[in-house]
């Protein structure tokens, strides 16, 4: 990506007088002689090149970062992955970086160097937690999961609509040379998840099941409808007409003799080997060293330490809350029977469910136009990045929620996707369409994906990384942004976004009752429908993501609460002087923030806006 290159050409112009200054600091902090090269350069400047040189390292070791970028990507590195050797890189790569920060002294930085500061430490205190072998003999040998997995990804990533770019014929050479390099990663992973079964550390049979579904899903798929094929269907001008035959044959025969023979190996060894020896307890608790696992995986998630049990209660009361506000809802539509009757009717009544395809498409399309005339009432700064709206392939909607975000490329040329799922019409619903869009859509994750990605003056790690509490946290608050829009006066739009709200809330409750208070499928799966106004189509996807993804449904809610809270906060301290924009502006203008230091963030902020 040409705007890297550009930043580290910049950089390297001082490199040797970084490096030195870098040295002398480190060598002054550890007692050795002081450092007299420092006034060479800004604390600012060194801090740079720390940033600079980890990203340097971080491409060598790290090529699935540069693979959802659209960046070119090392065939042979890229076929290393789920290997102990790059695992063992990557932690090199964080333990250098650490050792470096440490040589920068906060205190001279500019303030939003030092945000910069310390959401690299953060992330980078993280990496190397996870990266710690204790930590692998509990994640590496569990590589893939029926709801996140380079399995069902990278079909998605290497379709003329992903990540990769197709602008020339050396793009094509390139997406073929990973193809390749793919299957080599899929025996990778059979050769994590068989160490697995040697200690004990596996994956749930359900789980497993879904993800032999979706391979025999992919497989289904005649080669020249397969998501790796569709770049030969339409190539760009610069591609010679003359060359084209000879491409197509080419991604035929890749995906014919390299492709679909490793993931049909991959699917015999779940099959006959894997399924067997996995557990049918769906509770990370019931896993070996499983308890300690999840509090770990509730703090990645939420950047906060949070006790199960503290964020069960939280749950519990959230959804009561919620309750109450249903029942406003169920009485101003005019029902006579009891919440729970009401579910089954917002259920049953077909006027709650589209009808087609096409009505889904064109809802979301009115919605997004609704959407963009109230935006700068609220927000100052917008995406250049165009939005797409479209349904799931089909071989991937089945085990897909409700609708997700697929960020578009930093210099805006390729579009961001929000999908929609339309299988299963009946389980679909017309009154959720506003809160979803706002959530998935507009202002919600394409604003803040694309809004981070676009801003040259961030580092990459700000621009790209993230965490689900910020990110999926401010989504959630996006939803809520409708009541200023306008759009839930209409008692059925305001009883989706309660709905959508109430899932958020259940998740609380329902992915610690299962991974640490001994709860079945059966049992979280009866607790939402109990709840809320979920198909069970709906209910069943969700609590089987719970299962195969620990804590990462706790983040949405938390996050958005954080946000929510500063919101009031900075409403309540700063009266008259606050405005929407600017507060929304101070939330989205460094990336994505673990919630510790966006507390921080936005109470300096409020203090120096009195």
């Amino acid at each position: 990506m040409e705007l890297r290159r550009r930043s580290r050409f910049h950089l390297t112009v001082v490199f040797a007088a970084l490096s030195l200054a870098l040295s002398s600091s480190c060598a002054d902090a550890t007692g050795g002689p002081a450092r007299s090269q420092s006034a060479l350069v800004s604390e600012d400047d060194r801090l740079d090149y720390v940033f600079a040189d980890d990203a340097r390292r971080e491409d060598a070791v790290n090529p699935l970062n540069m693979l959802y970028r659209g960046e070119a990507v090392d065939p042979e590195v890229f076929a290393q992955l789920f290997t102990d050797t790059l695992a063992r890189r990557q932690l090199s790569s964080a333990r250098q970086s650490l050792s470096e920060l440490r040589g920068i002294d906060r205190a001279h930085l500019n303030p939003r160097k030092q945000l910069s500061y310390d959401v690299f430490s953060y992330e980078k205190r993280e990496e190397a937690a996870w990266l710690k072998p204790d930590m692998r003999a509990l994640t590496s040998v569990r590589p893939f999961n029926h709801f996140g997995g380079l399995h069902i990804e990278f079909p998605s990533l290497m379709s003329s609509r992903g990540a990769i770019n197709f602008e020339s014929e050396a793009d094509y050479r390139r997406a073929l040379m990973l193809d390749a390099a793919f299957a080599r990663v899929l025996d990778n992973a059979t050769a994590k998840f068989r160490e697995g079964m040697k200690t004990g550390v596996v994956e749930t049979q359900l789980t497993v099941r879904n993800m032999i579904a979706q391979i025999d899903a992919l497989l289904a798929q005649p080669v020249e409808q397969s998501p790796f094929y569709s770049p030969v269907l339409e190539f760009p001008e610069s591609v010679p007409a003359s060359r084209r035959p000879k491409l197509r044959r080419a991604f035929a025969n890749s995906i014919s003799r390299t492709v679909y023979p490793a993931y049909g190996r991959f699917r015999v060894f779940l099959a006959e080997e894997y399924l067997p020896a996995a557990r049918e307890s769906v509770g990370l608790s019931a896993m070996k060293g499983g308890a300690s696992l999840y509090r770990r995986l509730i703090e990645r998630e939420t950047t906060l330490r949070l006790d199960p049990e503290e964020v069960h209660r939280l749950g519990l009361s959230e959804v009561a809350r919620i309750r109450l506000e249903m029942e406003s809802v169920r009485r101003e539509m005019g029902f006579e029977g009891t919440l729970h009757e009401f579910f089954e009717h917002i259920r049953t009544d077909p006027q709650f469910h589209p009808a087609s395809r096409k009505e889904l498409e064109q809802g979301f399309a009115r919605i997004g136009r609704e959407v963009d005339r109230q935006i700068p009432r609220l927000f100052t700064h917008v995406p250049k990045t165009p939005l797409l709206i479209q349904p799931y392939p089909a071989y991937r909607e089945k085990y897909e929620p409700g609708g997700s975000y697929q960020q578009g490329s930093s210099d805006a040329k390729r579009p961001g996707i929000f999908y929609f799922n339309s299988y299963d019409l009946p389980s679909r619903y017309l009154t959720g369409m506003t809160t979803l869009y706002l959530h998935e859509g507009s202002p919600g994750h394409h604003f803040q994906i694309s809004l981070a990605q676009e801003d040259e003056s961030l580092p990459d790690f700000q621009k790209f990384d993230g965490n689900n509490a910020f990110v999926e946290g401010w989504a959630l608050y996006a939803e809520t942004l409708g009541y200023e829009m306008g759009f839930y006066k209409d008692p059925g739009q305001r009883w989706g976004t309660l709905d959508d709200e109430m899932l958020r809330a259940m998740r609380l409750v329902v992915d610690t009752g299962i991974h640490a208070k001994g709860w079945s499928r059966e049992q979280a799966i009866d607790y939402m429908l109990a709840n809320s106004g979920m198909g069970r189509t709906d209910a069943t996807s969700e609590v089987e993501r719970y299962i195969a993804n620990p804590a990462q449904a706790l983040s949405y809610k938390i996050g958005a609460l954080t946000i929510q809270r500063l919101r009031r906060k900075a409403e309540r301290e700063l009266g008259d002087k606050f405005d929407i924009r600017e507060f929304h502006d101070q939330v989205l203008d460094s990336g994505a923030l673990p919630l510790p230091i966006l507390e921080e963030k936005i109470e300096s902020w409020i203090a120096n806006s009195r």
